[in-house]
């Protein structure tokens, strides 16, 4: 069973929702990014999101474009990522790992090649923004065979159609994108995505999770309320860039943000694990 199958599975036994955190490789320099993903856990992660540096980052705001501007001034590859993931599988073989960017770093790859390598290093999941279903016969196969989820996103203005289409082709978890815009907002509503999740229940059963607009641990909790899965990428991107220059104190500071946030998404879904990391 695929990690992020096994993982939901375990969560829904526990009555527990799962904490996304997305964090971009390679900033502020790839030395760093494993020492992360290993405070990401400690602090309550069930799923990371790695976003691979990408020149340009279509569906990200400010921050996670800067973040991706630092990693590639690093000289951050995606074959490094690759390479990343490997060194965390050697004391972490548990946590779900989703590579989560754009198209063209992978075709610089070859689609074959890359999929064969996420596999053999440890990637569970792959979300490209930019390959939606229609354009994805060619990569997610690929993905499937090696045993990687092809993970697609929703938006509130996809189509009941269009999604059943997207939901018969996914696997691991549906991201469904909770605002019309870029990633960063200050402005979610949970009643909302709520009322837009509901139809999307129908149409599978795959682990509903939600991002963009996750800012803290009150909003994470009004989503853990409604959604599978919360995912929370800004918050987190803008304390690594707090501590660009001393990045010895970034996986303190992960873990304040993303603490507050399992802290308060177990008090609003399970009570009786308030005070739990995880």
């Amino acid at each position: 069973m695929n990690r992020i199958d096994q993982r939901f599975s375990e969560l829904k036994q526990q009555g527990r929702r799962a904490l996304i955190p997305f964090i971009t490789a390679g900033d502020p320099a790839p030395r760093y990014t494993v020492g992360f993903m290993h405070a990401l856990v400690e602090a309550g992660a069930d799923v990371i999101e790695l976003g691979v540096p990408f020149s340009d980052p279509m569906a990200d705001g400010p921050v996670i474009q800067k973040a991706c501007e630092r990693a590639l001034a690093a000289g951050t590859r995606l074959v490094d990522l690759l390479d990343m993931v490997a060194e965390f599988r050697r004391t972490d073989s548990a946590t779900p790992v989703v590579l989560m960017g754009y198209l063209n770093p992978i075709e610089r790859i070859g689609y074959e090649a890359f999929a064969r390598r996420a596999a053999e290093v440890g990637v569970d999941g792959v979300l490209t923004v930019d390959m939606p279903p229609e354009e994805a016969d060619e990569l997610a196969p690929l993905l499937k065979a090696n045993g990687v989820a092809a993970i697609f996103l929703v938006a509130p203005t996809t189509s009941r159609q269009r999604a059943a289409a997207i939901c018969a082709q996914g696997d691991g978890y549906l991201y469904y994108v909770s605002l019309k815009g870029v990633t960063g907002s200050a402005t979610l509503n949970a009643e909302d995505v709520a009322e837009h999740l509901a139809p999307l229940r129908e149409l599978t059963d795959l682990p509903l999770c939600v991002g963009f607009g996750i800012r803290d641990g009150a909003t994470a909790a009004e989503v853990a309320r409604v959604a599978d899965g919360v995912i929370a990428g800004s918050a987190l991107v803008n304390r690594i860039a707090d501590n660009a220059t001393t990045p010895e104190a970034v996986p303190d500071a992960l873990k304040a943000v993303l603490g507050d946030m399992r802290r308060a998404m177990n008090a609003a879904t399970a009570p009786d694990l308030a005070d739990a990391p995880r």
